[in-house]
């Protein structure tokens, strides 16, 4: 069984990825519900917490339903990252991971997340300034390297190791793919099976489903797998690949019931938190993936990402019930 410090994960763990405006409270709710074993808050900028930026300081927010739950950091200066880590440490979360792996370009062009990639001696020492401000546990996310004629994934995994880190999640893609193309997950392997490497690795990229989770998990080896794409409007993913790892069989797809009682809670969730005007708009980007290929639904749709009031939505969401109550998913 993994372990991250004091945290015991259940054999071949699922995690949720940090995403950017998805990854929050709500989101991780829904996932927890259905099963993820492991989740990380949205990136947070390790300046824009010093600065006291009121949208970096709620990405802190955790809840003890959640746990466990890692706070994940991304940034370019020693000092910064030092400083954001003792300030991640306040909120106590169960771990602290950072981000070398967001292949955005503004990101990259501070000298920060997959742009670190370019330069493992200052991942090391941003690494090293992270340890050593914080009695959590640090864990490391990145991708496989710069571009395909760079791949430094097994130097990196070394150096961090020998410096205290306690796990790596690997993107099998470099930065030049962005999201793109396939994930290699062979490289991902070949840290794991490196001798010297006693740290739990688990693997992330283009994981949607039961079977691939399993071809993945019986063809590489890793310690366990990072979803993140393919749980943004299905959390029921988490459960899914359990449950067809121990029995073989596939769960009934969620019904129109189900998905309709996951966005509505989601939404009600999100308004809770945020409040009712950025909880309503910052929910629209979920509401295709609830409800992706059904006959039908286009008017809907129209009707949820349109609507400002809290009520109203409520109300479409009834009328959803009333008219696609029965759907049958094929």
């Amino acid at each position: 069984m993994p372990k991250i410090g004091n945290i015991e994960l259940p054999d071949f763990p699922l995690l949720l990825a940090p995403m950017e405006d998805v990854s929050d409270p709500p989101f991780r709710r829904l996932c927890k519900l259905h099963g993820a074993d492991l989740m990380y808050s949205e990136f947070i900028s390790s300046e824009g917490l010093i600065r006291d930026a009121i949208k970096s300081r709620q990405k802190l927010d955790i809840f003890d339903y959640e746990r466990p739950v890692g706070i994940q950091i991304f940034g370019g200066d020693e000092e910064a990252m030092a400083m954001s880590a003792k300030i991640v440490e306040t909120v106590q979360p169960d771990l602290v991971d950072i981000n070398f792996g967001c292949p955005v370009k503004k990101v990259v062009s501070k000298g920060a997340g997959a742009g670190v990639l370019k330069d493992v001696d200052l991942m090391v020492r941003l690494t090293k300034a992270v340890i050593k401000s914080t009695s959590l546990p640090v864990t490391v996310k990145t991708r496989l390297g710069w571009d395909e004629d760079s791949i430094n994934i097994d130097e990196v995994a070394e150096r961090l190791q020998d410096i205290g880190v306690q796990a790596l999640t690997v993107h099998g893609r470099t930065r030049a793919q962005m999201y793109k193309g396939h994930s290699d997950w062979s490289h991902i392997a070949r840290v794991k099976n490196n001798p010297r490497i006693t740290m739990p690795v688990f693997g992330n990229g283009d994981i949607d489903s039961p079977e691939k989770a399993l071809e993945y998990r019986d063809k590489y080896g890793l310690d366990g797998i990072m979803i993140g794409r393919a749980a943004i409007g299905y959390p029921w993913i988490f459960n899914e690949i359990k449950h067809f790892f121990k029995t073989g069989e596939h769960l009934p797809v969620p019904s129109m019931k189900d998905r309709i009682e996951a966005a509505r809670n989601h939404l009600i969730w999100s308004v809770e938190w945020k409040n009712e005007r950025v909880g309503v708009v910052e929910m629209r980007r979920h509401y295709t993936n609830y409800f992706k290929g059904i006959h039908g639904f286009k008017e809907y749709k129209q009707k949820l990402v349109t609507t400002d009031d809290l009520h109203q939505l409520l109300d479409v969401f009834t009328e959803i019930e009333q008219v696609f109550g029965d759907y049958q998913f094929a």
